[in-house]
């Protein structure tokens, strides 16, 4: 009875590690086309490229949703072919199609997204006084400064009683 149980137990896991890798393979496996970067600001230049075209391929066109066209040439490894284009300023956030066509009737896609620049500036803190205006400043030094005179009032005192 036990080793049914351990049976049934390794079967269900085996068959849960199986249909979790199955998704994972095909979403690797999902696009023969490299976009970097993933996500891009409006006005950044994204690099596309591709093998899919094969070793004796020199160019590919490609279409950008947000971007328009793309030259792929050979960029110097075997087979590459790679490209560049800018985001367009105006671009919305969201994610765009790219379309590379290598001849005679090669087509593939690949996405990228568009994200929204941030607004004002990036906190990222021990920098600058975050909005404090000059009478905070002072009264804060002013309480730095009293701490520090009573740690040596306290120390001056002991070092005299020992």
């Amino acid at each position: 009875m036990r080793s049914v149980r351990m049976l049934v137990c390794g079967t269900a896991v085996l068959a849960a590690l199986g249909a979790a890798a199955a998704p994972a393979a095909a979403v690797s496996g999902e696009s023969d086309v490299s976009v970097s970067p993933q996500r891009a600001y409006p006005g950044s230049t994204v690099t596309v490229s591709t093998e899919v075209c094969g070793p004796a391929a020199t160019y590919a066109k490609g279409q950008a949703e947000a971007g328009g066209q793309i030259n792929l040439t050979d960029d110097g490894a075997a087979g590459e072919l790679a490209g560049d284009f800018t985001v367009p300023e105006g671009a919305e956030a969201g994610v765009y199609t790219i379309t590379v066509k290598c001849p005679p009737r090669t087509r593939v896609e690949a996405s990228f997204e568009v994200v929204g620049r941030p607004a004002g500036a990036v906190s990222g803190g021990f920098g600058g006084t975050g909005g404090l205006d000059g009478t905070q400043m002072v009264l804060g030094g002013l309480l730095i400064a009293g701490a520090a005179a009573g740690g040596v009032a306290t120390k001056r005192r002991r070092a005299a009683t020992a």
